[in-house]
């Protein structure tokens, strides 16, 4: 009730296009783009070499279909038996690259001998055309190690203010013409013609949290066109993409229940499977944050000791419960590094917290992308009173993503936008699997999404995180894809392996 209070009035839309627009205008514009020719030859990539490379030019401006061109880089693995067709895939973030995950495998043996699987850097990611928000690296790493993300304070959040309207600028500055042509509906298009490029007469896809929003704007758009959408972790489009406050509302409300979970069977297994076992882990866990809001804490001594901020732990606690099997552990013992302090080891704690980072270009990506598909206030100045209403709901994780966002107050509305309608007009149903407690995309927006796709079978797997992996999941994809043979109305799975069960 009180984000009502506060948005009510101030969410302005953006370039948004209507459903007779969409039918009318958006398909059209990607028809009458030409079909890529795609020159595969062996990747030269070290850790690519066993796949085939190429670039896909697609219309930087599908308004101007036959006008300036982007390179897209695409990655194939051949089928090994009985082949089907193409399976495409993407990664999430935005701004994940599908080319760099291609490094630890594409898919399972059974999918990999059916289909001929590829994956893509989209528009604006690594290899096809990095968007560019500063003038050098340098620049780059000296803006993300200073401008608080989360900010803790009033001061704090002054800064952040004032660098999140610098960041806009340089993104502005230094890709002028991409960032108005980074929508979710461009992806969708450039998918779209990727699929005429490989001579599939339908698609086959597969893609989880941001590149399952990839998989419902094609579905809206180009219905007719789906052979399978199989989507995991799902986002909800009408909140992402018309009131997006409200879905990064719902987002941290996803966070704090995992970590509640993480508490409970924390406290459960005990120590040495979870390190920060013991009394209270919650209040524990928000006894360091509330210090760190005062004030960076000391974790050793001497010169090895290692000094943790608050913009530090929380990004770091909220990437690190995606994953149960390396990042609950790594959470658990960087939690008890710090609430050591100067007795704490300071290995773990740099150690842990240098791999829970980001890659810097990564970020550019995830807020440009980001910022060209939702609806936010252009009113930078209100985030302090926005963080206050999510504070009294969901303390630090409510801030953390609600500042992640507040670039998006000041950049510049995308030529093209799409907003619904959502529905899949399909002759298969998609298949969407989620687990019950994810971080990010939490169960709730998996069960919205398929009301909005209406189309769609929903998998629940009673588990936590944001990946979705065991032999349950496994075989339902594989039945799906293959023979495009859905799981009962209500099938959920169990995962393989618990939380800290010490294998």
């Amino acid at each position: 009730m009180m984000l009502k209070l506060l948005t009510a009035g101030l969410l302005v839309a953006g370039t948004a296009v209507p459903a007779a627009a969409a039918d009318n205008s958006l398909v059209a514009q990607a028809d009458a783009a030409p079909t890529p020719a795609l020159n595969w030859a062996r990747c030269t990539e070290e850790g690519l070499q066993q796949y085939e490379c190429a670039i896909a030019d697609v219309p930087l401006d599908y308004a101007k279909p036959r006008g300036a061109t982007l390179g897209i880089a695409v990655l194939r693995q051949r089928a090994t038996g009985d082949r089907i067709g193409t399976l495409f895939t993407a990664v999430g973030g935005p701004g994940g690259s599908g080319i760099d995950a291609a490094k630890d495998g594409l898919a399972s043996a059974e999918i990999a001998r059916r289909f001929d699987v590829v994956t893509f850097d989209q528009r604006g990611v690594v290899r096809s055309r990095q968007v560019k928000c500063f003038s050098s690296p340098e620049e780059q790493a000296h803006f993300w190690d200073t401008i608080p993300m989360p900010p803790a304070t009033p001061a704090e959040e002054k800064r952040t203010t004032q660098g999140s309207k610098a960041f806009t600028d340089g993104c502005a500055r230094h890709s002028a013409d991409l960032v108005n042509n980074l929508t979710t509906v461009d992806v969708a298009r450039d998918l779209d013609l990727l699929r005429r490029a490989v001579g599939d007469a339908k698609l086959t896809y597969t893609g989880g949290s941001y590149a399952s929003y990839i998989g419902e704007v094609y579905g809206a758009l180009f219905g007719d066109r789906v052979r399978a959408l199989q989507l995991n972790a799902m986002m909800d489009p009408v909140s992402y993409s018309t009131s997006t406050l409200n879905a990064l509302w719902e987002r941290a409300e996803g966070t704090a229940g995992v970590w509640a979970e993480f508490a409970r069977l924390c406290t459960e297994a005990g120590k040495p499977a979870c390190a920060f076992a013991g009394p209270d882990v919650s209040g524990r866990n928000a006894s360091l944050l509330a210090r760190l809001q005062n004030g960076p804490i000391t974790v050793g001594r001497g010169d090895a000791a290692v000094q943790v901020r608050y913009q530090d732990l929380v990004p770091a606690q909220v990437s690190m419960l995606y994953d149960t099997q390396q990042g609950w552990p790594a959470l658990a013992a960087i939690l008890d590094a710090i609430e050591r302090g100067p007795d704490g080891d300071p290995q773990i704690a740099g150690a842990i917290l240098g791999g829970a980072g980001f890659r810097l270009d990564f970020l550019s990506s995830f807020i440009a992308i980001t910022c060209a598909d939702v609806d936010l206030p252009k009113a930078p100045g209100l985030w302090p009173l926005f963080a206050r209403a999510f504070d009294a709901n969901v303390p630090h994780y409510g801030r953390h993503w609600l500042y992640m966002a507040q670039p998006c107050a000041t950049w510049p509305q995308p030529k093209q936008r799409y907003t619904g309608p959502w529905r899949l007009k399909s002759g298969v149903p998609a298949l969407l699997i989620n687990n019950r407690f994810d971080p990010v995309t939490p169960l709730t927006m998996a069960v919205k999404a398929q009301r909005a796709m209406g189309n769609a079978r929903l998998v629940v797997v009673e588990g936590h995180g944001h990946s979705i992996v065991g032999t349950c999941t496994d075989k339902i994809r594989a039945d799906y894809l293959i023979d495009l043979r859905l799981p009962a109305e209500g099938a959920s799975c169990e995962p393989d392996r618990p939380p800290f069960d010490g294998v």
